[in-house]
């Protein structure tokens, strides 16, 4: 009899345990909200969001059963960034996940109360969100994108597919990329050591970067690189399109430049960001502290290199580079 009533007591427990989990988490509508500096219709940054969603189910969140998320796209121009984080605020929610370094600076001068979760943002010390990586020690926390130090690589990569190459620019965008200064020493400074013209460029709409792209041309053995912001991906096709017109071998931070035609990307794996940002948003709705969440560097990089476009160009592509690559676009 003891041993039928212990097998019933734990078969009891075994159902009612994860059900009593289950009524936890949806006794009541828990809201978050999303401010992102891209457009909706952006399939790079839907894919982005798609990831977070699929992280947050797999930890027990449903929208519409016990998990609310209200989002705001408001692609890259600031004064629309800074309306919808007041708004965002304005709704309380519980936290907010930010897709940017601007997001995150126009939510933190909105509250510093409510926890934000950045997924995507460069120097995040510097910009005066965190404290220290190790503890945040404010209401923010979240994922770094790219070390300043990666424009190295990149100066590499472009001598290798481009090998003629001896003047390259790096061009930024400063109002979505306000860090840009911490790109531009490691960028001289590599450039040095390659033999390279640094060349360093601010642009504030495309025909701004169209006459950077003329102005390469008319110099022999040109390239470009570009410092990463939501500007930069917003007009990825603008941009790959003006250097192939212009026939300037351009190295880029996120592959969907190269899915938009440009000749190489080297770069982390955002949607991996966004899903590992589903861990954080579950720790801090389960109770934890954004303040005590350390910050996280990525941890998955890929590398895709335009077959079309280098041929187009008229470049050989190695093939040790092409077996190096994670993809590579025919």
């Amino acid at each position: 009899m003891k041993r039928r009533e212990f097998i019933t007591l734990l078969g009891g427990a075994a159902v009612s345990w994860p059900l009593a989990v289950r009524a936890q988490q949806s006794g009541r509508m828990r809201r978050i909200g999303a401010l992102m500096a891209f457009s909706e219709s952006d399939p790079e940054y839907q894919a982005n969001v798609n990831a977070f969603r699929d992280g947050i189910q797999k930890l027990g969140w449903t929208e519409g059963r016990n998990i609310q998320i209200d989002f705001r796209w408001a692609g890259p121009e600031i004064e629309i960034i800074q309306r919808f984080a007041k708004e965002l605020v304005a709704l309380q929610p519980e936290l907010i996940l930010s897709s940017s370094t601007s997001t995150t600076a126009a939510l933190l001068q909105q509250t510093r109360t409510i926890p934000i979760i950045f997924t995507v943002v460069v120097d995040p010390i510097g910009s005066g969100f965190v404290a220290s990586l190790s503890r945040p020690g404010g209401n923010a926390t979240g994922f770094i994108n790219l070390d300043p130090n990666m424009v190295g690589k990149w100066l590499d990569l472009l001598k290798e597919l481009a090998p003629h190459v001896t003047r390259v620019v790096a061009v930024y965008h400063p109002e979505t990329a306000p860090y840009f200064e911490i790109y531009l020493k490691p960028f001289k400074t590599a450039a040095q050591s390659l033999g390279l013209e640094a060349i360093v460029a601010s642009v504030h709409d495309m025909s701004g970067f169209e006459s950077v792209c003329a102005a390469q041309a008319r110099q022999p053995n040109s390239g470009i690189v570009l410092v990463p912001g939501p500007y930069m991906i917003t007009h990825r096709t603008d941009i790959t399109s003006l250097a192939a017109r212009h026939r300037l071998p351009a190295v880029y931070f996120n592959r969907a430049f190269a899915e938009a035609g440009g000749l190489l990307s080297y770069g982390n794996d955002i949607l991996d960001n966004y899903r590992r940002a589903a861990t954080y948003v579950d720790r801090v709705l389960k109770g934890e502290k954004a303040s005590e969440l350390p910050v996280q560097f990525p941890v998955k990089f890929e590398l895709v290199l335009n077959l079309k476009t280098a041929k187009m160009l008229g470049l050989d592509s190695p093939l040790s580079l092409q077996q190096r690559a994670d993809e590579v676009i025919e």
